[in-house]
This record gives structure tokens, sequence and C-alpha cells, in this order.
């Protein structure tokens, strides 16, 4: 018997293409009404009630590679939903890095003196718009709740909490104005969106254990436990947290392997 699959189109409702309007538009009026500095300084100033670490963490999730390794027990759990969100953050991290030196604005240490904003490691001049991390921690979120079955969706609000805290980490740490958080935010759906699409296309027999997908993926994971041991990623502070995902992610791969010996591979 054939698979039977929903057409493409039906997970994203027409109205729900337009959300990310809203984010964007606040930052073309941020931008252009002359409140960019302001809006910076204040969230800037006052996301400093929580300590470093905190903040830290939350870039953490909108890294690459670390929101990929805490994501990865989904690769046995629900592959579609970690290979939409890896469609996602794929197509966003290219729409970020062309508009970032397209533009190469400046950021807030570019602009600002130092001493009057807050800051953690070293200062970031220029390539400011859209913050790359807040654009994966939407695209990875938009990712995961559009391939997530409708009567499903309902639970998942709590992952674009996570995602909007990211971007105010980027603010909290002095790396971004929140112009390029709301931009990154927009940018993030819109890219989630079109990754929950593309992965509604791969039937679910291919995403069984034994394929090559998640073979592919399983390969990949090996490659982040490297990057993860051997690298820093944002911050000193984050070591801790790296470590605990080469150890999550040593667990999906275990747990993989038994998959496949139990479907006689």
């Amino acid at each position: 018997m054939t698979e039977q699959k929903k057409p493409a189109v039906a997970i994203v409702k027409s109205w729900a293409w337009l959300i990310p309007v809203l984010p964007l538009g606040l930052a073309i009026a941020i931008y252009f009404g002359g409140l960019q500095t302001s809006t910076f300084l204040f969230v800037n100033h006052y996301t400093q009630l929580l300590p470093d670490v905190v903040w830290t963490w939350l870039t953490f999730l909108g890294n690459g590679w670390g929101i990929f390794a805490l994501c990865f027990p989904l690769l046995l759990l629900a592959p579609r939903l970690l290979i939409a969100s890896l469609f996602g953050a794929t197509i966003g991290g290219l729409i970020s890095q062309l508009l970032k030196t397209l533009l190469n604005l400046p950021r807030p240490s570019g602009v600002l003196p130092l001493a009057d904003f807050y800051r953690v490691g070293e200062p970031l001049l220029y390539r400011a718009m859209p913050s790359g991390h807040t654009l994966t921690a939407f695209a990875v979120a938009s990712g995961i709740y559009f391939a997530t079955d409708k009567n499903k969706r309902s639970n998942l609000w709590w992952i674009f909490v996570i995602a909007s805290c990211v971007g105010l980490s980027r603010n909290a740490l002095g790396a971004h104005w929140f112009t390029d958080v709301l931009a990154g935010c927009a940018l993030g759906l819109w890219s989630g969106m079109i990754g929950a699409l593309l992965s509604s296309y791969i039937p679910n027999a291919q995403l069984a254990p034994n394929k090559m997908g998640p073979r592919l993926l399983s390969l990949a994971g090996i490659g982040m436990t490297y990057v993860l041991l051997t690298q820093v990623l944002d911050s000193p502070l984050n070591a801790s947290l790296q470590y605990a995902c080469v150890a999550l992610i040593g667990i999906t791969l275990i747990l993989l392997i038994q998959a496949q010996k139990n479907k006689g591979i």
C-alpha cells in the first residue's frame, strides 16, 4: 500500500505566512523612527537582572551546532521534525549570511561607546542585520511547529518562548540591536515554514533508522561531537552545556544502533 500524504501546502495556512510581517514591521518602525539606540539600551540594561550564564546558555540555543545537538534525539523520536528544523536552519543561515554581507551594518560596539552598555565577550563591530542566532532559533522552532501534526501544535507554544529568549540574549550580551533580533525572528519564521514544507515531501518509509537519511544524520552527530569537544561555542560559560550535549548525542547514537539491530540490520 502506498503511503498517503497530505498536500504540503496544507501544512502552513496562507494567513500564517503573514505572521512574520509583525516583527519585521516593528523592526522597520524602530529603525526609521530613530529608536534603535534607545530600545537596545533599554533591553540591554534590564536583562542584566539575570546572570551572564543564563544569557550565554540561551545564545547557545541559537548556535547552529548547539541547537542541532539539543534536537538530535528527534532523530529517533520524530525524524521528520529534525529534518524540518535542519532545512529551516540551513535556509535561514544562507539568507542571514547573504544579508549580513550585503548590508554590513554596524553593531552596537561599532557605534556606541563600549562604556555605555553591557557586553560579554569581544566586541563585534559589523555584520549586524539580521541576528543569526535569533534567525536560527526561530527557524528551528517554526520548522518543528509546522512539521508537527496540527492537533498537537497547541502544546508547542513554549518553543517560541525559548526562541524569543534567544533573541533577547543577543541584546543582553551586547551583540545585536533589538532591530536585528526582530528581523531575525521574521526571517527565521519564514525559513522554518519552508523547511516544514520541504520535509513533508519525504515518505515516512525513508525516515526509518535503517534508511540513508537517518544514517547520514548520525554521521553528522559524530562530527558535531568533535566540534563540541574542541571548540568554544559563543562563550566559555557554555562549556558544561557543550559536554551535556555530547552525552545527549552519544545516548541517541547508542539507541539508534539498537533500533537498527531490532530491525535485523
